[in-house]
């Protein structure tokens, strides 16, 4: 029983072995899959940036430190600061005014209509 248990450890641990690298495998081609998302994601108008981070985030984790990954985290990074510096301006890049502030004595009288004043007219002759 020994010769027999000698030979089976052998077969048994190279099985696992080729089971262990398919998973890494498999690992590996779904966190690239998720780096390509990650970059799609931030080629968008409007880009997820949780979403993205959560995805260079699995790339990492599975062990992936390609030049995908640093151009991710660049892309990130740029979108978030472009973000911050944007995000209290107009559409025009005009700064916002300050809105005037209310009072309640405007608010408890009705609106009167403005009297038109008539300008003299030249009535010099004819």
């Amino acid at each position: 029983m020994a010769i027999e248990t000698a030979l089976i450890k052998p077969v048994v641990d190279a099985l696992m072995a080729l089971l262990q690298r398919g998973e890494k495998a498999t690992l590996k081609r779904n966190a690239e899959a998720a780096l390509r998302d990650a970059i799609r994601e931030l080629l968008l108008a409007n880009p997820d940036e949780n979403k993205a981070q959560a995805r260079i985030a699995v790339a990492k984790a599975a062990g992936i430190l390609s030049e995908d990954v640093l151009l991710a985290e660049d892309m990130l990074e740029k979108h978030r600061a472009s973000k911050a510096r944007t995000s209290g301006k107009a559409s025009s890049g005009r700064k916002r005014k300050a809105a005037p502030a209310k009072s309640d004595d405007k608010l408890a009288k009705p609106a009167i209509a403005r009297k038109t004043v008539k300008k003299p007219t030249d009535q010099s002759g004819t």
